[in-house]
């Protein structure tokens, strides 16, 4: 796999060369981006997959909920709907993507809505009967067609864009000069008790510019995992018999929190449509408590009625700087005198 990566690197040049000179377009307003009246907060990254996208939409959901109306667009990656939907009771995984249906659950209060063509999917937030204070754009970082008031970079602790290369032969989506456009850069996946002295030298790696700003978050895992019946706290479980399922990009993490050396472990790929076949194999051991993933938990759900299905919430955590980063981040109602309705 190395050495193929290795000899798609004349690829990879060419697709950076056609990245930037895309970016290139947009910045001298040849290619034409749209902008919007209320605040529009653009979170991705720029590399493919397993930075915490959904964790920091879910963080910024419970910070700017209380206050404002919010809504989050997605493209619903890998669903079997086209153009946009708006979430209501009829939808599922299949309508609208595994992470979309997943907001849309967890937070009965935020509308959610999926369209490929997110200059669309806006302009049909706003035309909803109950508007918007402000849209989460989930996974829009290179989508210049709209452009957002706020941009939030991801980059994962294990693999910082810095140390990676364009896509075939490396992991990025677009070049590292991307990184400019960001308002604030989330180095995320970090150790809990990352130093000091690591973080300057990480901030020197990413070339941080003076309109930037950086800081530092952890994935905190919940203490309990979560069933259709029941609750079960983590420490009761660790020592059972398990089928551990993780249909994510970087599995390993979550494997390691939960396991012990008799258990089950079965790794999907991202975002994988579950199959009944797939079904077949994770019940097996009818003995076997199943775990997984949140994300994987909505897929399964429709297809593995079971009492013995489990999954485990992550939440994203500062290792400093929170108050800092929600000042920042709200900051975005005050730019250009955008202060928009405040929920009573």
């Amino acid at each position: 796999m190395i050495l193929l990566r290795i000899m798609l690197f004349p690829f990879a040049v060419l697709y950076g060369w056609i990245t930037r000179f895309r970016n290139w377009l947009y910045d001298k307003g040849v290619l034409k981006s749209y902008s919007f009246d209320i605040p529009v907060i653009a979170v991705g990254n720029l590399s493919v997959g397993g930075t915490g996208k959904t964790p920091q939409i879910e963080y910024l959901i419970r910070l700017l909920s209380v206050e404002y109306n919010v809504a989050v667009l997605s493209r619903g990656y890998k669903r079997k709907s086209k153009g946009f939907v708006l979430a209501d009771t009829n939808s599922n995984a299949e309508t609208l993507g595994d992470e979309p249906y997943q907001y849309y659950r967890k937070f009965q209060n935020v509308q959610v809505a999926v369209d490929a063509d997110r200059k669309n999917g806006i302009t049909q937030l706003l035309s909803q009967h109950e508007k918007p204070d402000v849209i989460l754009l989930d996974d829009a970082y290179q989508h210049r067609k709209v452009k957002a008031g706020f941009y939030i970079l991801l980059t994962s602790y294990d693999d910082l864009y810095a140390d990676d290369f364009m896509l075939p032969t490396g992991n990025l989506r677009e070049g590292r000069n991307g990184a400019k456009r960001a308002d604030i850069i989330i180095v995320t996946k970090c150790p809990a008790g990352i130093s000091e002295k690591e973080r300057n030298e990480i901030s020197h790696r990413l070339k941080i510019s003076n309109k930037q700003a950086l800081f530092f978050t952890y994935i905190s895992y919940d203490d309990r995992i979560y069933g259709n019946n029941d609750i079960i706290p983590v420490s009761d479980i660790i020592a059972k018999h398990k089928t551990l399922v993780a249909g994510i990009a970087k599995p390993l993490p979550f494997f390691e929190h939960l396991r012990n050396e008799r258990d089950v472990l079965m790794t999907f790929p991202d975002h994988h449509d579950f199959s009944m076949e797939d079904v077949s194999k994770i019940t097996e051991k009818p003995d076997n408590l199943i775990v997984t993933t949140e994300k994987d938990y909505v897929r399964l759900i429709d297809k593995l009625q079971s009492d013995r299905l489990f999954y485990l919430p992550i939440k994203t955590a500062f290792v400093s700087g929170q108050q800092d980063f929600n000042q920042k981040v709200k900051s975005v109602f005050l730019k250009r005198g955008e202060i928009t309705s405040v929920k009573n």
